[in-house]
């Protein structure tokens, strides 16, 4: 009977939630006690930890507004005991047991942030992946023909169904098989709502192996002239071409026959969930920090240069004013001028970008007139705010330390930009290991700088 329950919870989030790996997920890690190893066996839920990328668990037990209150009361709680931890230290009696008090509050407002992050992306994916209507009887055939394959190793006619449900024109590619639409769909959902910056950025999808951009490094040029005068030749605008292109990632899960053969298991959704996860760790990491070799080249990759001396092509910095640390007086003035470095037009749609452990320490700064930079959510769909603008956190963003570049401001619609190559394929391998079928799963993406102004970092540093 307890079974039978997870069961028919699952079937309900699958029929009425478009099948959202998610739900799922947060359904058999919640409801685990309920569910014996064979229903459980069904789903297969992503590990609870990942570096650098935000956990989409749309948790069964959670309330956005009961989590918003607790949020709520919890950053109360901090001001209160952050104020009695500055009055020690004014008093030059800094009580450690306070200190350790108010690091342990600030980790609460990180869970319950989280915990609204997560329920919101969860609502927004599933948002994403709800509507549509059912599928043509082209694509219905294919994806019946891609489970044959899956499962029992049947290839025959695949390939033409891929050009008729309109998944590639091309009728002989190589490197295995076009995944149904709705699987691609089901970890492009994945990837934009667990990936920060992809979440940010501006996403293009293509069907080459690169995409070219033709970008003004100086703007058009124009004039001021009278009604009958003469027009004077404005100067040429200075073109250059950014190409930006895809590289391939890949994951390669495997299957036992026996579950291959079990028809009840959602083949889709397995492979789906396997790879999901594993692909928006990777991305989010090289959109961070990659070096464009084999890579999409990451936002910290660029070279970097103090704002004043800023260049197209080139990322401009703001000094914390310290060596190892923000300035010991007055830290926070390192954002406020990282704030205005960033032009007034980009400004108006800007994030912060930083790690969970630098926003963290950010918390507890004020301004010159004693309002803390950090703002809760005023609602529980909004963000938390610094001077105003949504914090995003990543965690491949590094930490404060001697010249890291823990903080990035920008509008990263305008900056930063991600290029998803059409189609995700796999490779079916039943000779690899014995009694496993390997499913080798690739996608192709790039990234890279599109708007050099878009952007400013914060440098730990003197200057």
């Amino acid at each position: 009977m307890r079974t039978f329950v997870f069961a028919a919870l699952a079937v309900a989030a699958i029929a009425f939630l478009c099948v959202d790996t998610h739900v799922v997920a947060a359904l058999a890690h919640y409801s685990g006690n309920l569910a014996g190893p064979a229903t459980m066996a069904m789903f297969a839920a992503p590990s609870a930890s990942f570096r650098g990328i935000q956990r989409v668990r749309a948790e069964a037990n959670d309330d956005p507004v009961k989590v918003f209150a607790e949020l709520q009361r919890t950053v109360e709680a901090f001001k209160a005991e952050q104020e009695k931890a500055l009055a020690d230290i004014r008093k030059k009696v800094e009580d450690p047991l306070q200190a350790e008090k108010v690091e342990r509050i600030n980790a609460d407002i990180s869970r319950h942030t989280a915990a609204l992050d997560e329920i919101n992306a969860a609502i927004a994916a599933l948002k994403l992946g709800g509507g549509g209507g059912a599928p043509n009887a082209d694509v219905q055939a294919h994806a019946k023909a891609f489970d044959g394959f899956f499962r029992r190793g049947a290839e025959a006619g695949l390939r033409d169904l891929e050009v008729k449900a309109g998944l590639t024109s091309q009728s002989n590619p190589d490197g295995g098989f076009l995944v149904p639409t709705q699987m691609e769909a089901t970890i492009d959902r994945v990837l934009g709502t667990v990936s920060a910056l992809r979440s940010a950025a501006r996403v293009i999808t293509i069907s080459t192996g690169s995409y070219t951009k033709d970008v003004n490094m100086g703007g058009a040029a124009a004039g001021w002239v009278g009604e009958e005068e003469a027009r004077t030749e404005t100067g040429t605008p200075s073109l250059r071409s950014l190409e930006f292109p895809v590289m391939e990632l890949y994951a390669e899960p495997y299957a036992t026959q026996i579950i291959l053969d079990d028809a009840r298991i959602d083949i889709e959704q397995w492979l789906a969930d396997e790879v999901s996860i594993t692909f928006a760790e990777k991305e989010g990491a090289a959109f961070i920090t990659g070096d464009g070799v084999k890579k999409p080249r990451g936002l910290l990759s660029y070279e970097k240069v103090a704002n004043g001396s800023y260049a197209w092509g080139k990322t401009g910095y703001i000094a914390s004013g310290h060596a190892s640390a923000f300035a010991s007086t007055a830290p926070a003035d390192a954002l406020i001028d990282l704030f205005h470095a960033l032009r007034a037009g980009y400004r108006n749609n800007a994030n912060w970008l930083m790690s969970d452990i630098t926003l963290g320490a950010l918390r507890k700064m004020k301004d010159g007139q004693g309002n803390y930079l950090w703002a809760p959510p005023t609602t529980p769909e909004a963000p938390s705010t610094i001077l105003g603008k949504p914090v995003i956190t990543d965690d491949n963003m590094p930490s404060v330390g001697a010249d890291a570049f823990p903080i990035a401001f920008g509008d990263f619609q305008r900056a930063y930009l991600v290029i998803d190559r059409a189609g995700i394929r796999v490779l079916r391998n039943p000779y690899k290991v014995n009694g496993k079928v390997a499913f080798y799963t690739t996608k192709r993406v790039g990234g890279g700088i599109q708007n050099f102004e878009a952007v400013k970092l914060l440098k730990i540093a003197t200057s």
